[in-house]
């Protein structure tokens, strides 16, 4: 079996152990991730999660706070329910999730992800970013952060809630 194509094959992209991430298909410009390879799937913390029905079919609505320790900007997203899985945390409590596609820019880069939803009240990022969406041409150092760049001084600020 033949190996990759490294002549067509563009260069990875690097990211750091943490990351600037946009999520404008849902209205959040940005938001800090911690990039997981430990994690298959990315997951967002998202509020006041339930299932509603549009036109027949299974969608979820919630809430995404962006900037940590704080509701402020809050968005509201509803999304169709791509899947329900069982998903074991780093601590082996499993918990059943909501799965929906959510379109994501890392490091100047958009790729769809898989993300599951989630109370990360406790975690100190609001999203994780999972091996299922880093495959799609990223390498991790583990000694970088924000390789991807930083949005402009006053988003940074509004996240420590200044």
């Amino acid at each position: 079996m033949p190996g990759p194509d490294y002549e067509t094959t563009p260069a990875p992209t690097v990211v750091g152990w943490r990351e600037w991430v946009r999520l404008d298909a849902l209205g959040v410009p940005w938001i800090k991730a911690k990039i997981d390879t430990g994690a298959r799937t990315s997951s967002l913390h998202a509020f006041d999660l339930r299932e509603i029905e549009v036109d027949g079919q299974r969608w979820v609505r919630f809430d995404v706070h962006p900037w940590q320790a704080t509701a402020e900007d809050s968005v509201t997203v509803e999304l169709p329910v791509h899947d329900v899985r069982t998903v074991r945390s780093s601590s082996g409590h499993q918990e059943t999730r909501y799965v929906v596609l959510v379109p994501m820019v890392l490091a100047g880069r958009e790729v769809q992800a898989e993300v599951t939803l989630t109370g990360r009240d406790e975690m100190g990022f609001r999203m994780l970013v999972g091996r299922e969406a880093l495959v799609q041409g990223f390498l991790v150092d583990p000694a970088v952060s924000y390789a991807g760049g930083r949005p402009p001084r006053a988003v940074r600020r509004r996240n420590w809630g200044r």
